[in-house]
């Protein structure tokens, strides 16, 4: 977010790597901790949401098909935009608040919860959903070539139950699943965040999406919508793996437990191919 929406003619930071560095010196180490409030809250019903739709969605189109995972996942994305959004302001408003102090003087808000309620205060709904729009042309097909690629490399690695090594193969399509939908939908993302990050000092620089995409083109050519990708993606891969795994392999427990017979002594997995 801070390379995102940092100004390109005093910029505080030259990459990844020092503004890591200026966070922890200059702000301690809880710096890299701020918003985490907003994510903590929001992130378990977004998983169940994203997961739960793109199940149902894919048992309603029928047929398990490379088409089918994208648009199941697409509508995934779409509808947990709802959360997603309030959520992402008051995690990019908090992360931006005290830039470079050590201690902050003075707090604008305390924490997440209080970020949005006074946002609601002085701005409404529509302050809440500040960015809703850039952020569903973002989620949609990112969450499309999320799953479709999770689909597709866990049917090439032949994940299935009975290997030995599902569990790597499981974290490494997750991983891959999470980079891709990143860098499918990422210069949107850019956009977002400078949305979100509008009028945080009282004065509003764009009008809208075009007019955001306009103006940092001009000031910054193309390089603005890639800012902030390398700390995007080195997140990327092992929250998703993470994630992918472990619903993977509970719905895969889940399904062994459903299946076992009285008679067996222990749990035996039993799953297709498409996982």
């Amino acid at each position: 977010v801070r390379l995102q929406v940092q100004n390109v003619e005093k910029p505080l930071y030259r990459g990844t790597f020092h503004c890591f560095q200026s966070i922890i010196k200059q702000e301690s180490a809880f710096g890299l901790y701020k918003g985490i409030g907003s994510p903590m809250m929001g992130l378990t019903f977004i998983n169940a949401l994203v997961f739960g739709v793109q199940g149902n969605t894919l048992r309603a189109l029928g047929e398990d098909t490379p088409l089918n995972q994208f648009l199941a996942g697409s509508a995934a994305g779409a509808i947990q935009c709802i959360i997603c959004c309030p959520m992402e302001l008051a995690k990019t408003r908090m992360q931006l608040q005290g830039t470079g102090e050590y201690k902050l003087k003075t707090k604008n808000y305390k924490n997440s919860l209080d970020c949005l309620i006074k946002i609601y205060q002085k701005e409404g709904l529509r302050g809440i959903n500040r960015g809703m729009v850039s952020t569903f042309i973002r989620e949609t097909p990112s969450f499309g070539f999320y799953f479709l690629t999770y689909d597709c490399m866990t049917r090439y690695l032949g994940c299935e139950a009975e290997d030995s090594y599902v569990i790597p193969k499981l974290l490494f399509s997750g991983g891959m699943s999470g980079i891709v939908s990143w860098l499918s939908t990422y210069p949107m993302d850019v956009i977002k965040s400078r949305l979100q990050a509008d009028g945080v000092g009282g004065v509003t620089q764009y009008k809208g999406i075009l007019d955001c995409m306009r103006k940092s083109y001009h000031e910054e050519g193309w390089r603005v919508f890639t800012r902030g990708l390398t700390s995007t993606l080195l997140r990327a891969f092992p929250v998703n793996a993470a994630t992918f795994a472990t619903v993977t392999v509970f719905l895969m427990y889940m399904k062994s437990e459903d299946n076992l017979p009285e008679c067996e002594p222990g749990p035996v997995i039993h799953q297709p191919s498409s996982l």
